[in-house]
């Protein structure tokens, strides 16, 4: 037998295709429905789409946005604050800061205080974007919770807050 003859490949798990299921066959999902872990994971998943979608005009991920965010609200805050807020190992934050800056986003100045520490700045460009991308953000925002009420979303945000803080 020849090892160079073809193989059929067989066709993906039906699980697996884009076409939708059929509208009969209803899936019971009344438990993972009680799970707070999978509730908070699909409304997660709803606003991150949303959220990639529009911020790829500023070329932003999450963690970018995350941070540009809190250099604007915090001048001169550092690269520990940095991740200790935002949970990011320090090689991450490393890399995530230097990218910043090569677009000439966010600068490093020395730290009035700590002479061992670098403050994170953001540059007038980075200035402008982070205001741009903070107003699509809160646009995008409303939009993903159109459904909620102005109370039901601050409420929502207030339970959320107090599952992680």
């Amino acid at each position: 037998m020849s090892s160079t003859r073809s193989r059929k490949k067989t066709p993906p798990p039906a699980a697996c295709t884009d076409a939708p299921a059929p509208a009969t066959e209803a899936v019971d999902t009344s438990l993972l429905r009680t799970l707070v872990g999978y509730n908070a994971r699909r409304a997660s998943l709803s606003v991150i789409g949303l959220f990639m979608e529009r911020m790829a005009v500023y070329g932003l991920k999450v963690v970018e946005f995350s941070v540009l965010s809190l250099v604007a609200h915090n001048p001169g805050i550092t690269s520990r604050q940095l991740c200790a807020t935002l949970n990011v190992l320090p090689p991450n934050m490393v890399g995530l800061i230097a990218a910043l800056e090569r677009r000439g986003l966010i600068e490093r100045r020395p730290h009035p205080s700590d002479g061992r520490a670098m403050g994170v700045h953001l540059t007038p460009e980075g200035a402008a974007l982070t205001a741009q991308a903070e107003q699509t953000a809160a646009q995008l925002e409303q939009d993903a919770t159109a459904r909620l009420t102005a109370t039901e979303r601050k409420t929502l945000i207030r339970l959320l807050q107090k599952v992680y803080d």
